[in-house]
């Protein structure tokens, strides 16, 4: 969601800022800011729309040797340049950029400020000016009542202050949203995501909720919220600028497609041992082991990624598993096993509403794992345990390589367990040669991409709406197939349990309606075909894809065979390039679709 960049100490702080927030435009945003000063002057730009519009309005007066910038995703209010941040109180004094959402902004502008006038709809507009009365009030510092002000906020925040009349200095909090310092020579950075800052620094360091730190170019003082000091180390983030270039790709949707063959092979690398063991922490392991039911955590993407390898963990491990969503578990927990084990799977690592269940989990006391993209993301902090996807950075909205990562690391998970507890078919299954045959297969479907755009075209180029079906896990990957066309081409897509349609969703097949069936199980593949003749008898458009040992002349997109445990993670490819190319050929920006962040850091 809202992203934010700053710097303190090096001048041209606005073409820095301007560069962070164009690597921060993954997360999705509908307006963007800028402030910046030194001694002499200061700028406050904003802009609706796309950053470019931002950088059209930065002339070249505008520059300083401070700055905050800002992408908004729209929360309280509109989407506008009015509502855009950066925010200034009403005494023009104090700037402010915030990502997150406060609870309680309507009591604190009934208390504190109702005889204030606002330019936007924003809470974040109330907390600057908020800061001014109780400055104003208690004849203090700006840090002062900076601090006074976290005090009565409730909510998710993240936030960066700075004062005109000070310009060597950026306050920042955070409350739930992320927010990282990093470490300069001579100068120092704020930023949501360490990638929006790696050609300034790959030296970072994490704050926790509920501490303040006042940054300056030489040093940052961390407090927490008794205003007691506190020193972290810093850590070094393991990546590259080139991590996070198209090169060659028009889109980075594209490029993260044909990266998922060397995410496979790169965690092979990664989680074989000498002997051709998976590499799993023993005391992971063991937790898993005393377990006597498996709780998978996750939103979107990564909730399919989590049905998709239910069918893989109790196969085996012998461990029942559920999945919930987590913005509903959070607030309506089922009746819990007694020794259950919590799975959060998040590519961002700052999923607010699977962190809402993790504070949860923590308080009870129960053991938990984070799956994640990010190293040191907050779900893999204040989770027990974490296993990395090595997928490289998902620069993309809709997520691709990071959901096939996500089951194979679980694949992987499940093989170790299934191992420890000599599971007969943990024992037979060769994890890292399945693996390795999934990424050829999968660098076979990459290769289809002029066939399946001529599909995409066919099928989907002019349709309002279209459907998925499938049986089991081909009723998973129907689920994500469905979630990846309408997230980027704005169809009306449905993944349908390919049983379930004539209970009632039949009664929406029109004359061309798009029917694509997913075919990878032949338990249940001859079912799954006479759904597709149900619907074709109403005038639906079917397209079928199928694995190779179960395809029939006129089968359209065929699968190469796979273990039929990982079937998941080479059926869901094409539905990815029939996302992309449905898009492509109907004008859209694949990477950034209308209304949809990346990371979502609120609830």
């Amino acid at each position: 969601m809202c992203g934010i960049v700053g710097i303190v100490g090096k001048s041209n702080a606005e073409r820095i800022i301007l560069n962070g927030l164009e690597r921060l435009e993954y997360r999705g945003y509908d307006s963007a800011g800028l402030y910046v000063a030194d001694r002499t002057s200061d700028h406050l730009v904003k802009a609706q729309g796309r950053i470019k519009n931002l950088e059209e309005k930065v002339t070249s007066e505008v520059t300083g040797t401070i700055g905050i910038g800002h992408t908004r995703w729209a929360t309280h209010g509109k989407p506008s340049e009015m509502n855009a941040h950066p925010h200034t109180s009403a005494n023009q004094a104090l700037v402010l950029v915030h990502n997150g959402v406060i609870e309680n902004f309507e009591e604190l502008h009934q208390e504190y400020l109702s005889n204030h006038q606002f330019e936007g709809q924003t809470d974040t507009e109330i907390v600057v000016h908020l800061i001014e009365v109780l400055k104003e009030q208690d004849n203090s510092t700006t840090k002062a009542a900076f601090k006074k002000a976290l005090s009565l906020i409730r909510g998710s925040y993240a936030f960066a202050l700075v004062e005109k009349n000070d310009p060597e200095t950026i306050y920042v909090a955070k409350n739930k949203s992320p927010l990282l310092i990093g470490l300069g020579d001579g100068f120092n950075v704020i930023c949501s995501d360490a990638l929006a800052m790696l050609d300034q620094t790959t030296h970072f360091v994490e704050i926790e909720d509920g501490e303040m730190v006042t940054v300056t170019a030489d040093a940052i003082e961390i407090e927490d919220p008794k205003g007691n000091l506190v020193y972290r180390e810093s850590y070094e983030a393991q990546l590259d600028l080139t991590d996070i270039e198209k090169g060659t790709y028009p889109y980075y949707m594209l490029k993260e497609i044909d990266d998922q063959p060397t995410v496979m092979r790169r965690l092979i690398q990664e989680y074989q041992g000498e002997s051709g063991e998976v590499v799993i922490d023993a005391a992971l392991k063991n937790e898993l082991l005393a377990s006597d039911r498996i709780y998978i955590i996750a939103c979107g993407t990564s909730n399919h990624a989590g049905w998709a390898a239910k069918s893989i963990l109790e196969k085996l491990t012998q461990i029942p598993v559920e999945v919930h969503l987590s913005s509903e578990f959070g607030y309506n927990m089922p009746l819990l096993s007694a020794k259950p084990f919590f799975l959060f799977l998040s590519q961002s690592g700052e999923t607010a509403d699977s962190r809402q269940v993790l504070v949860t989990i923590n308080q009870l006391g129960l053991p938990s794992l984070t799956i994640t993209n990010v190293a040191g993301s907050t779900l893999s902090r204040e989770a027990n345990h974490t296993l990395l996807l090595h997928a490289g950075p998902e620069i993309a909205v809709a997520s691709t390589k990071a959901y096939t990562a996500q089951i194979a690391v679980m694949t992987l998970l499940a093989k170790a367990i299934g191992d420890e507890k000599a599971v007969p078919e943990a024992l037979d299954f060769d994890v890292f040669h399945e693996l390795s045959i999934v990424a050829s297969a999968m660098e076979a479907l990459v290769d289809e991409k002029a066939v399946i755009s001529q599909f995409a075209e066919d099928f989907l180029s002019d349709t309002r709406n279209a459907f998925y079906i499938g049986r089991g896990n081909d009723y998973y990957v129907s689920m994500e197939a469905a979630l990846k066309l309408k997230e980027i081409s704005y169809i009306q897509a449905e993944g349908f349990a390919a049983g379930e349609l004539k209970h009632g969703t039949i009664a929406l097949i029109e004359e061309g309606t798009p029917v694509i069936g997913v075919i990878t199980e032949e338990v249940t593949g001859s079912h799954t075909r006479g759904n597709l003749k149900e619907v074709e008898s109403r005038g639906a458009h079917t397209l079928v894809i199928v694995s190779q040992e179960l395809a029939k002349a006129t089968d359209q997109i065929i699968l190469p065979n796979v273990h039929p445990l990982v079937t998941s993670l080479v059926a869901v490819v094409p539905t990815q390039l029939l996302a992309y190319f449905a898009t492509l050929q109907r004008g859209f920006d694949v990477d950034k679709p209308r209304n949809l962040a990346k990371s979502v850091t609120v609830e």
